[in-house]
């Protein structure tokens, strides 16, 4: 099998690039659907149809129903036909941006992401990843393109909620460790294909920029100011991230916190925040170095990242619930099995509960 590395068509981050996605978007279609929320229409809205002032593309918009599911991807393919819409653009968060990818793919048509928070990898990929009305995983639909351009704007996201970025952080923490575990176990990533050189050093400039920048960036956001620090860990977040993980390969971390979608309990937290106790999950199975695992439980502790059950909502801890999401994480057609050992719901239960005993450990608790 061949190495693969895929991305998207073209990144651009800068400040004020939002004022410019009219003139972006009309080097893709000439009628747009933008996919937004109510309360980014009522923050941007204006913005944004000023940028499609004085050219050749037209701007209908359309709110997100809150949930990447397949009754609202049809809900939308319904609305591009009746507007004769030949492009999809997505702003917002990880769910409108695997929404606006998934219409599409089904449309046949470009899409243009536009992140106004740097919360997940969702942008830059080839994959969308579907859930149930209320909010359940169900599966991953594996795209045959990334997106034609993915634009951030960093004057936007750095007005975002400091724990949207910190989020952010968490999911990209996974991305190194996944995609090494991928390349111990010569598993197929994401790309339809074997990891190859350049994603993994992606993955590990992820990895470096983190632990470098994202304590410093945090602060900074936190002070209400975009630094040079806050500018890498958007990069780190979104495009080294999302290169990493897709083309580097999908492993533990993720499929853990696929299985902590069963506990309605964790729903209120963001994909990320899950993503980080699933990381230090997927460590504990593997038995790293203490080194090792001490330095990203630190992490997660000094950036605010759960590193306990607790902090991620689950209040009543039984071996029943536990279980239900060790199970889940094992599911067939989950990453979990891309490890370089066999992995049995037993032990996923046994590395949660190890790993909720560092967390208090660390915290001092």
């Amino acid at each position: 099998m061949a190495n693969i590395l895929i991305s998207p068509g073209k990144y651009v981050q800068g400040a004020g690039e939002m004022k410019k996605l009219g003139t972006y978007a009309a080097s893709y279609g000439e009628k747009a659907l933008i996919l937004i929320s109510a309360g980014g229409y009522k923050r941007i809205g204006k913005e944004i149809e000023d940028s499609f002032s004085g050219v050749d593309c037209e701007a209908v918009f359309d709110y997100f129903n809150g949930e990447c599911s397949k009754k609202e991807i049809d809900r939308l393919c319904g609305i591009m036909k009746e507007n004769g819409c030949d492009l999809v653009i997505g702003v917002g968060g990880g769910k409108i941006f695997d929404t606006a990818k998934a219409v599409a793919y089904y449309q046949k048509t470009p899409v243009v992401i536009c992140p106004t928070i740097a919360s997940t990898d969702a942008p830059c990929s080839a994959l969308s990843v579907i859930y149930t009305d209320e909010g359940v995983f169900e599966e991953y639909l594996f795209l045959p393109a990334n997106p034609n351009l993915v634009m951030m704007d960093t004057d936007i996201i750095a007005k975002s909620p400091v724990r949207l970025t910190v989020a952010g952080m968490g999911d990209a923490l996974a991305t190194y460790f996944e995609a090494r575990a991928c390349q111990r176990s010569d598993a197929t990533t994401c790309a339809g294909g074997k990891c190859t050189q350049a994603a993994m050093a992606l993955a590990k400039l992820c990895f470096d920029t983190l632990m470098e920048e994202g304590v410093k960036a945090k602060c900074a956001l936190e002070a209400g100011v975009c630094t040079p620090a806050v500018e890498k860990v958007i990069e780190a977040n979104t495009l080294l991230s999302g290169m990493g993980f897709e083309s580097g390969g999908l492993a533990g971390a993720h499929a853990i916190h696929n299985g902590m979608t069963v506990l309605e309990e964790c729903h209120h937290m963001y994909h990320g925040e899950k993503v980080a106790f699933g990381t230090i999950t997927q460590l504990v199975l593997e038995n790293v170095s203490a080194e090792e695992l001490e330095e990203v439980i630190d992490f997660c502790i000094e950036v605010g990242l759960p590193v306990t059950l607790g902090q991620l909502g689950v209040k009543d801890i039984t071996e029943e619930k536990i279980m239900a999401v060790a199970k889940a994480a094992c599911a067939e057609n989950d990453t979990l099995h891309n490890m370089p050992f066999e992995v049995t719901p037993e032990k996923v239960y046994a590395a949660i509960m190890a790993a909720d005993a560092y967390g208090h450990y660390f915290l001092g608790e």
